[in-house]
């Protein structure tokens, strides 16, 4: 069974390798696209830089309170957008003189290599030194990777809620109900994090093992999240107005009905609609196969439940379809079984998986970034 791999302690030896992998993949992106900007005639700073990363600028340059009228009618709002993202990128702005948007890339980028040091830790805890150096570079080279180098807020966010399930795993509950404020603050989904440790929280209580720290870390997780869904509903004079906020952009739950009614419409339609439909439907199973092996892998409470939750939220709620691949780039529960076998299998296997892996995500990062974009 995979959860009988001996786990270890990290070593500065192992974490230096793991992080000279992380940026030798994400390096390997960003050339692939480069090299196609400029074939393109496309500036690839540009396109790591647009998109949500212009409403974060907005954001970090003049404070909330702008709202765009869209062709269609509806009245976006960047009260969408979770402030400790452009908080950062204006704390960066001010210190450095960069410009925002640049402020805003060396934020992820300095998020994105400390992401690669706490997986590498978490799993290294779990599984072993090589199922933490795996993990790292499977979240390096997932095909939406070239988010980590994006002035997105994913990097920093899955930053915050890795830290808090280890945290959790090494006990310190005060610091996982610190980050996972912190990530409350970062993302919507940020109730992912605070339903994981709710999880693991229950787990000690069943067993009669819930010491003040604990009851501490769990007052303190959803602090954040709910904070600023009160604070928007007190500026729109609606307790639920962040939702309404939300729904105009096209967030919403759902239960699921839209991301069904998009995969039926690809199954019903002309040739090749019907492949691309069945694909979606096999990738959404092993989606959620992966979550049941974190299950029978023995995780950690906290991590089936972080992980399973932001599953449900990216199936369940409407949006742009094209961005859930990057809904699920801080689901990084879902790399740990395949790192744990991944690390168990022979080099002769192993290397080259990461290496077609990599392969595949700068290219596809490339080519999606300087296409329809954004991922």
């Amino acid at each position: 069974m995979a959860g009988s791999v001996t786990a270890s302690t990290p070593d500065r030896r192992a974490r230096a390798l793991a992080l000279g992998g992380f940026v030798l993949v994400r390096a390997l992106g960003l050339v692939a696209l480069a090299v196609g900007g400029s074939l393109s005639g496309l500036s690839a700073h540009e396109r790591l830089t647009r998109w949500d990363a212009q409403w974060y600028v907005h954001i970090a340059r003049h404070g909330y309170g702008m709202t765009k009228v869209v062709p269609d009618g509806r009245h976006l709002s960047d009260l969408a957008f979770f402030p400790l993202y452009p908080l950062l990128e204006r704390l960066v702005h001010t210190v450095t003189r960069l410009p925002f948007a640049d402020a805003g890339l060396l934020v992820t980028a300095l998020a994105s290599l400390a992401t690669a040091l706490v997986l590498h830790d978490l799993g290294t805890r779990l599984y072993g030194v090589r199922a933490g150096l795996v993990l790292v570079l499977l979240w390096a080279a997932v095909p939406v990777g070239v988010v980590e180098s994006m002035a997105y807020s994913e990097a920093l966010f899955t930053l915050l809620a890795a830290g808090a399930c280890l945290a959790v795993v090494r006990d310190k509950w005060v610091v996982a109900g610190l980050l996972a404020s912190l990530a409350g603050l970062t993302r919507p989904v940020g109730v992912a994090v605070v339903a994981g440790i709710g999880v693991a929280v229950l787990v000690r209580v069943l067993r009669r093992d819930a010491g003040w720290q604990v009851w501490a870390g769990a007052v303190m997780a959803p602090l954040g999240w709910l904070g600023y869904l009160l604070w928007v509903g007190a500026r729109v004079g609606d307790p639920l107005g962040y939702f309404t906020v939300a729904g105009r952009w096209g967030n919403s739950f759902d239960g699921g009905a839209a991301y069904g009614g998009w995969v039926l419409g690809f199954l019903t339609g002309s040739w090749p609609a019907p492949l691309l439909g069945l694909l979606l439907l096999a990738g959404t199973a092993a989606v959620v196969w992966l979550v049941w092996l974190g299950v029978t892998d023995r995780q950690p409470p906290v991590l089936v439940a972080y992980t399973a939750t932001l599953v449900l939220l990216a199936f369940t709620s409407s949006g742009y379809f094209g961005s859930k691949p990057r809904y699920l780039l801080p689901a990084f529960g879902l790399l740990v079984p395949l790192a744990v076998r991944l690390s168990r299998a022979r080099p002769a296997v192993t290397w080259p998986v990461l290496g077609a892996l990599t392969a595949v995500a700068s290219v596809y990062g490339a080519v999606w970034l300087l296409g329809p974009g954004p991922p």
